[in-house]
Parts: structure tokens; sequence; C-alpha cells
């Protein structure tokens, strides 16, 4: 039921487009979605943002970290830091992305369009994902005039409930990243950007699927929540 949800909330979407560019988008990911899970390319991503209210605060960069058959393509990750208006202000205590570093920054609107076409045909693997998909919806929306619907693998909410199946006590602060990737005895890196928080990410996903299933075959379905 959710599988066939989605491929028509798609196709609406599809037909409902003026923009190329996101038209493609959509029947790129369509045509992947009847596929067995380790044929679906995957992309691991990650935003660094101003705040956390997609209303007001804006996108500082975005890190990309393709997964094709079950692997982590390294070779092919991709970072891109996003122009703002104003200045980074106190939020660079937390990405360390200083106003300097933004003279050489592409536009938010080229960020958006780069976006687009580098994760066509993926189906998008956060951690949080609904922060980031809300980011990105808002954004489109300001640069491109379009609504934008994702298809995301949320590896919080994955992480979430397997502990609930467990009867897991879920503690403050364990479901952040991090400490997710410790339960599964994967390393800490200790220099933060968003490719790098893409790639641990990718990593966590990769754990949580063997611990869901096992050597059983997976759905994507079964990963979307």
């Amino acid at each position: 039921m959710k599988s066939i949800y989605l491929k028509s909330k798609l196709r609406w979407r599809t037909l409902k487009t003026s923009n190329r560019t996101i038209k493609h988008y959509y029947r790129s990911v369509l045509g992947n979605l009847s596929k067995p899970l380790l044929q679906i390319p995957l992309m691991a991503i990650d935003l660094e943002m101003t705040g956390l209210d997609p209303k007001f605060d804006q996108i500082l960069s975005i890190g990309l970290v393709p997964i094709h058959n079950g692997m982590l393509q390294l070779g092919k990750a991709q970072h891109k830091l996003v122009s703002i208006d104003g200045s980074v202000g106190d939020s660079a205590v937390i990405h360390g992305i200083v106003d300097r570093q933004l003279a050489t920054a592409i536009s938010a609107k080229e960020a958006m369009v780069w976006f687009l076409s580098q994760t066509q045909g993926h189906v998008l693997v956060a951690h949080h994902a609904p922060l980031d998909m809300c980011f990105l919806k808002a954004e489109i929306l300001r640069s491109l005039g379009e609504k934008m619907s994702f298809v995301a693998i949320d590896t919080m909410s994955l992480e979430r409930s397997r502990l609930l199946r467990q009867h897991e006590v879920l503690k403050e602060g364990s479901l952040r990243l991090d400490a997710c990737r410790r339960r599964y005895g994967l390393p800490v890196y200790a220099a933060h950007n968003a490719t790098v928080d893409a790639l641990a990410c990718g990593e966590l996903l990769l754990a949580q699927m063997v611990a869901i299933a096992g050597k059983d075959d997976l759905n994507l379905f079964d990963l979307l929540r």
C-alpha cells in the first residue's frame, strides 16, 4: 500500500511540475523504486545550516556520498558550500563554517539545481531526514518556485524503531548520529563537515540493514517510515 501511494504521489508531481529538471528528477526516481533494494542507487546526504528553522535559516553546505550495490562510493563523494544572505553568526560554533569561506560559494539556486542533478534516480539517506528534507523543500520553493517531494530513508527513525522493538529505553542523546554508530561498533570521525556526516550516515544505514534483516532480503519500503 505504501509503495502504491508513493508512486502515485510522484507521478502526480511529475505531471504537475513545469520545471524540466524536477520533472526528470521524479521520472528517474520512479524508474528505480520497483527494483530490489541493492539495485536502487542510494545517496547519503547531510546539510549544514545556520539554524533549525527552514522558514528563517539557510543551507550553508551540502555533502553527498553515493551508495551503489550496498557499497559506499567514496571516490564520488561531493561537497558544496552555499552562499547565504547575511552572516553565519553564532552558528559557526556548531558547523565550523565562517563567512570568509563562503566568498566562492555557489548561490542557493545553483546549489538546488546541482543537488537535483546529482541525486537523480537516487533514494536519499539522511539522519533525521525530515529536517534536511524541509530545508531542501523550502529552498527549492524559494529558488525554483516549485513544491518538491523526496523519497528518503531516515536512519534516525530506523534506529528508534529498532530500539523500541528491543524494549530499550530511549535516553536523551541516544539517537544522535555518533551514539547510533557506537552501537554498531562504527568508528568515530574527529573532523565533521557535511561530507563526513553523509559518509557516517551511509555507514550507519548499511549496518542497520544487516541488523534488521541479516541475510534476508530487504525491500525499500521496509526502510521508509
